[in-house]
Parts: structure tokens; sequence; C-alpha cells
């Protein structure tokens, strides 16, 4: 996780916030002035792993105000979230904090608990990538051979001077964001911002204000103006993702900016004019959802201008050999590896999983891999457990399959696949795998009868810390590498999933 950066030139404040933020698990990185942080920013340069995840400054130090260091870093990092500390009699400061776009400010002298909470808060925004602002400066590689990529690829040629907008279907994990990164990237509005946010992710009572903003005032805790996704995509291109969750009432709203490019603030009272291109996503269909009442019919149709339907995984499979090196070359850098190499056996054996998650999933097994493999050269046995648990017999697989009864209630999704990827159809609430097809309590079964085989006292500790250890380090990989995220995960505490790593040596 990256560090909280605190600049104070008062070291007992430093040292009060390293201390509190120590013990929440939270490292950081202390300056005593705004020039050493804009040093150390130039420093990191384009690498945003080197950066700050949350950044809280004094307003008042020698060398430069906390209010003028604000203004610099938002200008080059606009989606950082920046905590202005200042005494009770510098309101007017807070004010201009608040202008300035800061996320909070922060009165002297504070209470630790409410500032610790606070820039938990403030992580926790940072990391909310589903509504991540950001300005296009390469789009995320798209590779794919198979005749259905192709006809994706010849339609983003086809609307790269178009800004109509675009409708994206297609399951969980097959990609739909990239393509929306695509179409803007080589549409007329590439030099504007490309904003996107998942509106299933958004609370309800919250996802109005996010999306057109709101006035000071407008409810508790408004206390400033705050401009939502549609300003802030302002002469870009607005990509809201699973639009087939969003609630029945905020439809109308979105259908009338769509309409007549204008909208109103939460509270407001001033129509603000939305020139702005936007393309949505879902996996869910949309038609279907229309006859049951849960979607406008006229805002299906006015969002089915274009629909690019992009394919699952398992449709395109003579592109996994490609993405599976491309995405060992990828997890590769983000660790800082040498790049790890794949058997041609073990391809053909990814070849043969289903992969219901999708590009997501596969990306999350080459991480695993990366993380995991034991030799530079990944071979079939170094896969993980879910594509070993896939016969290579499918036929003798799909015999066996109606000999299944219900038995045991559904298992909870492998690490990198969501629940709502499985289709209807494959998700009753008690199936037992088919005969013929490994499971993980199988596996489990027989390495426990060797080690009581072979005369070991210590079976339920060792069995133990394998398990625990393989558990945290997927879910380690899938959120690539943050712990709080991993714990949520899990369903366990932070503090938990820290003592579990050092108590198994996982670092």
């Amino acid at each position: 996780m990256k560090p909280i950066w605190i600049v104070d030139d008062d070291q007992s404040i430093r040292f009060v916030l390293e201390k509190a933020l120590l013990r929440e698990d939270l490292p950081t990185r202390s300056f005593t002035n705004t020039r050493e942080v804009l040093a150390a920013l130039e420093q990191a340069g384009e690498d945003e792993q080197q950066g700050p995840q949350v950044l809280v400054s004094d307003i008042r130090m020698p060398g430069g105000s906390g209010l003028d260091l604000l203004d610099k870093i938002k200008a080059k990092h606009p989606g950082l979230p920046v905590i202005i500390m200042t005494a009770f009699s510098d309101l007017d400061s807070a004010v201009s904090a608040f202008q300035g776009g800061a996320f909070e400010y922060l009165p002297k002298p504070f209470d630790l608990p409410r500032a610790v909470e606070l820039i938990r808060r403030a992580v926790d925004e940072s990391q909310r990538e589903e509504v991540s602002e950001e300005r296009m400066v390469a789009a995320p590689e798209m590779l794919g051979q198979a005749p259905a990529m192709q006809d994706v690829f010849r339609a983003i040629g086809r609307l790269s001077q178009s800004n109509v907008t675009v409708l994206i279907t297609g399951e969980s994990g097959s990609g739909k964001e990239l393509v929306a990164r695509a179409l803007h990237k080589h549409s007329p509005r590439a030099n504007g911002p490309f904003v996107a946010i998942n509106t299933a992710a958004i609370p309800k009572d919250l996802l109005e204000s996010e999306l057109f903003g709101h006035e000071r005032g407008a409810f508790t805790g408004a206390q400033t103006m705050r401009r939502g996704r549609f300003e802030q995509a302002e002469g870009g291109t607005l990509f809201l993702d699973e639009i087939g969750d969003m609630p029945f009432d905020l439809q109308t709203r979105l259908l009338r900016v769509l309409s007549d490019g204008h909208f109103y603030r939460v509270g407001g009272h001033n129509s603000v004019k939305a020139n702005v291109r936007v393309i949505a996503a879902t996996h869910q269909d949309l038609e279907q959802r229309v006859k049951l009442g849960g979607f406008r019919e006229d805002l299906f149709h006015r969002l089915n201008v274009i629909r690019l339907r992009l394919p699952a995984l398992r449709e395109r499979g003579e592109d996994v050999p490609a993405l599976t090196r491309h995405f060992l070359q990828q997890s590769a850098r983000q660790l800082g590896v040498e790049p790890k190499r794949i058997s041609d056996a073990a391809l053909v054996k990814l070849a043969t999983f289903g992969f219901p998650g999708n590009v997501r999933q596969l990306e999350n097994i080459c991480h695993w891999l990366t993380v995991m493999a034991p030799a530079q050269l990944i071979e079939t046995k170094d896969l993980p457990p879910e594509v070993m648990a896939v016969s290579v017999d499918t036929h003798a697989a799909e015999a066996a399959a109606p000999v299944a009864v219900a038995a045991q209630p559904l298992a909870a999704p492998l690490p990198g696949i969501e629940r709502e990827s499985v289709s209807a159809s494959a998700a009753p609430e008690a199936v037992e795998a088919p005969v013929g097809v490994s499971s993980w309590e199988s596996g489990l079964e027989l390495e426990a009868q060797a080690l009581l085989a072979a005369g070991r006292t210590d079976v339920w500790d060792a069995l133990s810390r394998r398990f625990e250890s393989r558990l945290i380090l997927t879910a380690l990989a899938n959120t690539r590498g943050r712990r709080i995220e991993a714990a949520q995960k899990l369903g366990i505490g932070r503090n938990t999933i820290t003592r579990k790593i050092q108590e198994l040596g996982i670092e």
C-alpha cells in the first residue's frame, strides 16, 4: 500500500500521527515543508506507486503554505485526497481549502481517533477505482485474434469519428471498460477527460450526488458545492458501468440529461449544460429488465443507439495464450520481478478451463502464478486449484453430470470470479461436483491421509497453515497486494490479516 504523506513543521504533530497510523497498519512518510513534498512528487514522476495514497498537510509552514501546495497538487494529481490541518481561528483558510478541492479539513487541536478515521475515509476514497477520474494518456492494451474480437476492433474503428451513445454488453470481467476507454481514445473527445463510475458500487442515496453533484447545504454534510461526474467529464466521455443496476428514479434524471443535455445539481436551481458523450455498459439483459419493469424502455432506446457485444473468453479460446503471456509480463512489472514463462502444456491446460470470470479471471490467475509459481518456467502442476480441478476429458464430465444430485450448498465463487458472472442455469441452491471432476476437498482428504499414514502428529497445524497461507495469498493477488481490501473480501479484520501474514511468514 502507498504511504500517507504528512506535511507539518511541528515535529510533535508528525510523531503523533505517524504512531497512530502505524497502529492501524497504514504506512507513512513525513515532510517538514512544501518544498520537500514537491521535490518528492517530482522524483516519483509518472510512477503512481511511488506517490502518496493520501496527503495530510498543515496550512501555515515556513517556505510555503498548505493552500499553495494544494493548488499545485490538484493541478497534477486531481484524484489525490488532500486533508488540510488548520487552527480553529483559521476558518477562512478552511473555506479556501474546500474551494481548492481539499477532501476535508482537520481542526487543531484534533482528536486523534477522529483524525485516523478521517484519514482512513480518505484512503477508501482514493481506492474507489470505480469512480476515479482519469485523463487518458494511453488506452490499456487490447489483444485478440479471435473473429469475435476482430469484429469489436472494426466497430471501434468505424465509431472513431463519432460522438454517438454506445451500449456495451457482455459478461462480467470480459473487458467492457477497456472497450469504453478505446472508444474514448479514438474519438474526437480524446483530449478531454474519461470519467468512469460503477453505478452498482455506489449506494442509492449517494449516486445522485455522485452523478450530478450537489450545492452547499443540499443535505446534511454538504458543507461545500461539489461537481458531479457529468461536470467532471465536461468535453470528454462519461462511462456508466453496470447501468442495468441504476435505481429506477435516477433513470428518469439520466434520460432527461441524454434528451436535452441539461441537469440540476442536488439542491440546485440553476440548469447546468452537459457537453459529455455517454458510454454505458451492462452484463444484464436490458430487454428483459424492461419487460420486468426494472428499467425504463425510453432510456433503453436512448442508450441503445449503437450496441457492441463483447464475447466471453470461452468464445475466444485462441486468444488465451497471447493474453496469458501479456498478463504475466504485466504482473511482473507491477511486482518488480523477472517475468515468468509458461510451458505449452500449461497453456493447453489453461485452454480447457471455462473462465467463468472471463479476462479478469485470467489476469488474476497470471498474477497468482507470478507470486506462487516456484520456478521461472510455469508448468502444468503450478496452475491454481480451480484450473487443475477441471477434467481434461470434458465429454466424460458432461456424461457424468446428470449423476450429480443436490447434496451441498453451492460453494462461494473462486477468487477473481464474481457471483453475478455465474449464469442462472448454473446456479441452483445445491450442486455437487460432477463425477470425474476433482475438488479441493478431496485433495485435502488425500493429503491428510498421507500425513496421518506417515505418523505425523501435527497434521491439523500443518494443513491449517497451508490453507490459510493459500487463502491469504490468493486474496492479496486478487487485490494487487492491498491488505485492507483483501481482509474485507475474506471477511476478516485488518489486524487479523496482518497478524496472520506475520505468523505464517508470508512477507
